[in-house]
C-alpha cells in the first residue's frame, strides 16, 4: 500500500511539473510592437513586414504593427504588402498625427521602422515613451531609425549615436575602433552621417561574449547594404558589440564603425544596428539573426534563439528568400 501511495504521488508531481512546464513555455512569449508610417526609405512597408516574419518565425514574440496615420514614400508597395488591422493615408510629406499614441506599456519591446524626417510625435506620445524605456521597456533601432527626431535629446540618448536630422558635433562625439583595435570618442566637427554606394561588407564581432553575439563567428560576409558611418551622439551607457570597416574610396572614414551596438537608458535596454537599409539587405540571415537576438536581450536581458545553420561565414553571406 504505501509503494501505491508513493507511486501515485510520483505521478501527481510529474503532471504538476509539466503543467508548470507547459505554463513556462507559454510564458516565454514575448510581447513585440512595430512602429513605423514615416521613412524615407521607399521599401519600409516592406522591411516591417519581413521583420514581423523573422521575429514571428522564432517562435519567442507575438508581434503588432502601430503605423502613423500619415506616411510618406513608399505607396506603391502598401498596398502590397500592407498588414492585417494596419489602416495608412499616405501623404507627400511627413505630418504630426495628433492621434499617434501607441501603449507601450503593452510590450515587452519595441521595434522601430521610422526614418530620416519622421514627422514629431505629439508631447505625450514622446514622454510615454521614455518613461516606457526608463522603466525597463526594450527598445530596437533599425537602419535609419538613427536618422530620426534629431532635436528629441532623450531619443538621441537612448540610440547612442545617430546622424543627419540636423545633428552635429554638438549632438556628442563619434564612436569608432582604430586599425590598433582601441575605442576611440572623437569630438572634431564634421558631417552627421553618411555612407557610400551598397556594398557587401565583412561585420567583426568586438564582444563576443556579449548574449547577442555569443555563438557568432569572429567575423562573418553581410549582404550588400549602405554602411552608416559618422554616426555621432551622446554615446552614455554604450557597448559597442561588432564594427565594419567603412572605407575611404567608398566614401567613408577610414574607420571601423559601431554595426551591432547596445545602449541602457535608465533601467531599460536598447538594441541599435545600423544596417538594414532595403529588403535586399535585410535578407541577410545575420541581420535577421542579430535583429531577432537583439529584440530578446532588449526584452529580456537573455538570448535563447539560437545561431541558426544558414548565418553567414567570413566569406559569404547567406540570403533568406522573402
Amino acid at each position: 500500500m504505501p509503494r501505491r501511495i508513493l507511486f501515485l504521488s510520483a505521478v501527481l508531481m510529474l503532471g504538476m511539473y509539466a503543467a508548470a512546464g507547459i505554463g513556462a513555455a507559454e510564458q516565454k512569449r514575448l510581447r513585440l510592437l512595430i512602429i513605423d508610417g514615416q521613412n524615407n526609405h521607399g521599401t519600409w512597408p516592406k522591411t516591417t513586414a519581413m521583420m514581423k516574419k523573422y521575429f514571428e518565425d522564432t517562435g519567442r514574440f507575438d508581434v503588432d504593427v502601430a503605423r502613423t496615420a500619415f506616411t510618406h514614400n513608399g505607396e506603391e508597395l502598401l498596398e502590397k504588402y500592407s498588414l492585417p488591422g494596419i489602416k495608412t493615408t499616405a501623404t507627400k510629406s511627413p505630418q504630426t498625427d495628433p492621434n499617434y499614441r501607441p501603449d507601450f506599456s503593452a510590450y515587452d519591446v519595441v521595434v522601430s521602422n521610422f526614418g530620416y524626417g519622421a514627422a514629431k510625435w505629439p508631447e505625450q506620445t514622446q514622454a510615454d515613451f521614455e518613461k516606457y524605456v526608463r522603466n525597463g521597456g526594450g527598445f530596437v533601432v533599425v537602419h535609419a531609425a538613427d536618422n530620426s527626431f534629431g532635436d528629441w535629446p532623450e531619443y538621441n540618448e537612448m540610440i547612442g549615436v545617430g546622424g543627419w536630422g540636423g545633428r552635429s558635433e554638438k549632438s556628442g562625439p563619434y564612436v569608432y575602433f582604430n586599425a590598433a583595435g582601441e575605442q576611440v570618442r572623437d569630438t572634431k566637427k564634421g558631417p552627421t552621417g553618411s555612407h557610400g554606394p551598397q556594398h557587401p561588407f565583412p561585420i567583426v564581432i568586438r564582444d563576443p561574449h556579449h548574449p547577442i553575439t555569443d555563438g557568432m563567428p569572429q567575423t562573418w560576409m553581410h549582404k550588400s547594404d549602405e554602411l552608416y558611418d559618422f554616426l555621432r551622439g551622446p554615446a552614455k551607457n554604450m557597448k559597442v558589440l561588432a564594427t565594419a570597416y567603412s572605407a575611404k574610396e567608398k566614401h567613408g572614414s577610414g574607420n571601423h564603425v559601431p554595426m551591432l551596438i547596445t545602449i541602457r537608458y535608465g533601467l531599460g535596454r536598447v538594441f541599435h544596428t545600423p544596417m538594414g537599409h532595403d529588403d535586399r539587405a535585410m535578407q541577410c540571415a545575420g541581420f535577421a539573426t542579430a535583429l531577432t537576438r537583439g529584440a530578446e536581450w532588449a526584452a529580456t536581458g537573455e538570448v535563447t534563439i539560437p545561431i541558426p545553420g544558414d548565418f553567414p561565414t567570413p566569406e559569404s553571406p547567406k540570403s533568406r528568400d522573402n
